[in-house]
């Protein structure tokens, strides 16, 4: 490799920490400073330049430049800072990431593939263009549902390339093996088609029949030139993201992280909060707002936990669950014609009764936990916080909307509305909350995708399954809820620290594992034989010997 490709490829580039053989032979005398450097020297000067940032954009900026200039390092200091940096790398800033993309874009960057709908026909040879190792894994978008804001077209790309940083950061996953996919399909959005900066096409989304003509043949190539590679949709249009996920499930191991991603990671909060509560399950029942892909999907991960832990028919779970959208109360006579994924627990028993929003739909339901996926900033008012903790104990409050001014409710407004009674997770990061009459201290739960998806892309990619089953994502929200340690339960935690994360990942992996083993959809004899012979600390060691450790 020449002495530029070698200082220049992100891959390779080691900078400050080349030893003076190494600046001898490879002709690097005088093209970097005197002294070298450990690994932790420059992640320190590294992590002095992050917070030396006066905004969370310029930090994002400046971390995206690095991990574009030295994989190694950028990897190791996020591992090493991921409480700090995962709010930089991912949501929320992320999102204003994505909102500015194309002016903020690196013309000289490489993060992955953008394949155009005026590809169509040759999507086989666009992936051939790929020059780093055949991948493990990949996250596509389309960008038509970035979080909260809209359809964002090739801006979106700031979502694979986050997601795959965390796949990495959280659960050790090779960055070479990982490929970011951002398929430009045009924008509704008038804003950037008319943006002179804009980097994707200058036209509207294709209709029905095109886009799932086009997902197919993107499907197909994928799966047919990368056979083992694991597949996750991110940020697809609610109807699309149902849509791609029936349609393809069976024939791809692939998995939508908006529907059962997000499903899962709630689940498992909610599994940890019905505990606390002291309830029986089939005495909880849960509310609603949103009714969209995100919606529908966490409640019917929810509803199956119903059937499992409770021993519910599918109906008696179904009757636990109450949706509101923008009209009301989703009931099947209220005089709409209900989108297909809604009418999955559109509500038949109202008698006629129509509740038109979310304060009159409580008072009917009286519900034992709110779960918010509506992108309506502020919609769980005092008001309503305030009735939930009138009905309950300990109501159970979930404002899961991304990013922070699309949150249902703050930690706070929870906390002083409910006599800090409120068992609590939201989708964006909180402060801690100080009780001023006591000045005890609590910690709020963010229910993040990435509790979760690392560890089943992780545990997929190992056992190579062929499909991701509705029971290997269950799987991965009852292994999380069980990470909790005695202290964190007694701290009234409903999700691990994220200083965990990493071995929360891990063990998750293990169980998808272990799951997909069941199945028969695992392919990997080595772990077939590990999970066959029920030695579950060679089963972690296993995993851990397979997670990538970045270091020079």
């Amino acid at each position: 490799m020449s002495t530029v490709n070698l200082i220049r490829n992100p891959l390779t580039n080691r900078g400050t920490a080349q030893t003076s053989e190494e600046r001898t032979n490879n002709k690097l005398y005088g093209l970097i400073p005197t002294a070298v450097e450990s690994l932790e020297q420059q992640t320190a000067r590294c992590l002095e330049q992050v917070r030396s940032k006066s905004t969370d954009l310029e930090r994002y900026i400046y971390l995206s430049n690095l991990r574009n200039s030295n994989n190694t390092l950028f990897y190791r200091l996020l591992m090493d800072n991921f409480e700090e940096l995962v709010p930089i790398v991912y949501t929320p800033t992320v999102g204003e990431a994505c909102v500015k993309f194309s002016h903020i874009y690196d013309p000289s960057s490489c993060d992955g593939l953008y394949i155009s709908i005026k590809d169509k026909g040759n999507v086989r040879k666009v992936l051939d263009n790929w020059p780093y190792p055949d991948p493990d894994i990949t996250v596509v978008t389309d960008g038509s549902r970035i979080l909260g804001l809209g359809d964002l077209g090739i801006n979106g790309m700031g979502i694979p390339i986050g997601k795959l940083s965390l796949y990495i950061g959280a659960a050790g996953i090779n960055p070479l093996r990982t490929l970011p996919i951002t398929l430009d399909l045009g924008t509704n959005t008038p804003a950037h088609l008319e943006d002179p900066l804009y980097i994707g096409l200058r036209q509207n989304r294709p209709g029905e029949e095109e886009f799932y003509e086009f997902l197919d043949e993107v499907m197909d190539a994928l799966s047919d030139k990368w056979p083992n590679l694991i597949i996750q949709h991110e940020d697809f249009a609610g109807t699309h993201a149902f849509g791609l996920l029936n349609r393809q499930r069976n024939k791809y191991s692939m998995f939508n992280d908006d529907v059962q991603g997000t499903g899962a990671v709630i689940l498992s909060g909610l599994i940890n909060a019905f505990r606390e509560t002291g309830i029986p399950l089939k005495d909880h029942r849960v509310l609603f707002l949103g009714a969209g892909s995100a919606g529908v999907g966490v409640a019917s991960q929810i509803r199956d936990h119903f059937i499992k832990a409770g021993n519910m028919t599918l109906e008696e779970a179904r009757d636990h669950f109450w949706l509101v959208d923008t009209k009301g109360l989703v009931t099947f006579d209220r005089g709409d014609k209900l989108l297909e994924h809604k009418t999955i627990f559109a509500r038949s028993d109202n008698n006629g009764q129509q509740f038109k929003d979310l304060e009159s739909t409580l008072e009917y339901v009286k519900p034992t936990c709110l779960i918010g996926l509506s992108t309506q900033g502020g919609v769980f008012t005092p008001k309503i916080i305030n009735r939930m903790a009138e009905l309950n104990k300990k109501p159970i409050i979930f404002p899961l909307s991304n990013p922070l001014k699309n949150s249902e409710c703050t930690f706070e407004a929870a906390m002083q509305n409910s006599e800090c009674r409120v068992l609590f997770a939201s989708g964006t990061m909180f402060p801690s909350y100080t009780d001023p009459a006591t000045q005890k201290v609590y910690y709020p739960g963010q229910g993040n995708n990435m509790y979760v998806f690392p560890g089943i892309g992780l545990g997929a990619i190992l056992a190579q399954a062929s499909s991701i089953s509705d029971d290997m994502i269950y799987t991965s929200s009852v292994a999380l809820a069980n990470t909790l340690t005695d202290e964190e339960r007694a701290s009234g935690l409903l999700y691990p620290r994220l200083c965990r994360i990493r071995e929360v990942s891990t063990k998750i992996a293990a169980e998808v594992i272990k799951e997909a083993v069941k199945e028969g959809v695992a392919k990997n004899q080595e772990v077939i034989a590990l999970v066959e012979a029920n030695d579950e600390a060679k089963l972690i060691s296993y995993i851990e010997s397979k997670q990538y450790n970045p270091t020079y």
